[in-house]
């Protein structure tokens, strides 16, 4: 995938910056994904969200995404994403940018709490970039869920299908409910 985060406007970087604030990216995103600089970002950030960011790293690890509804959430992100990847023509970031907006009006439409951070969204593609994290096909409903690598595609059952015991046991936990 080729980055041409270079050749963007400072007026687009500074848009593009603003956007990912507004979604609640953490600052290490936005200074990965522009060529403005920390000082600009940081004034940036505080204008724009009238705080100052997180401190603090941000998440590594691939086992968040492995858990029962961040996978659901995060799937329906990745799905979006490989969806804009092969439809349109867009820098990663916009892309990442696009799906995330769209991911979250699925959510809302839902009734559903966004569980997946743009931050975490973010993360999600570079684990996918860098081999850590891939899609596979269900063997029940077909859908395409994140999983390690590793995982044996033939017998793969994804949350939906096969969701763990304690699931569904109403809103209060932030359930689910298929019907």
């Amino acid at each position: 995938m080729a980055r041409n985060k270079s050749i963007l406007t400072e007026a687009r970087q500074i848009e593009r910056a603003v956007t990912l604030i507004n979604l609640g990216a953490r600052l290490q995103v936005l200074e990965s994904e522009t060529d403005l600089s920390y000082e600009r970002l940081l004034r940036l950030y505080k204008e724009v969200s009238g705080k100052s960011p997180s401190k603090g790293q941000l998440p590594f690890s691939t086992d968040w995404f492995m858990t029962w509804q961040p996978n659901i959430h995060a799937s329906l992100f990745l799905n979006i994403h490989e969806y804009l990847n092969k439809v349109a023509e867009m820098d990663e970031i916009d892309t990442v940018i696009k799906a995330y907006q769209l991911y979250q009006e699925q959510t809302k439409a839902q009734g559903l709490e966004d569980l997946l951070s743009v931050t975490r969204a973010w993360r999600l593609v570079k684990f996918v970039d860098n081999g850590m994290l891939t899609m596979t096909k269900c063997s029940k409903c077909g859908g395409h869920f994140v999983t390690h690598p590793h995982e044996i595609a033939r017998h793969y059952v994804c949350g939906l299908c096969n969701p763990p015991a304690r699931a569904g046991k109403g809103k209060a936990q932030g359930g689910i409910h298929m019907h």
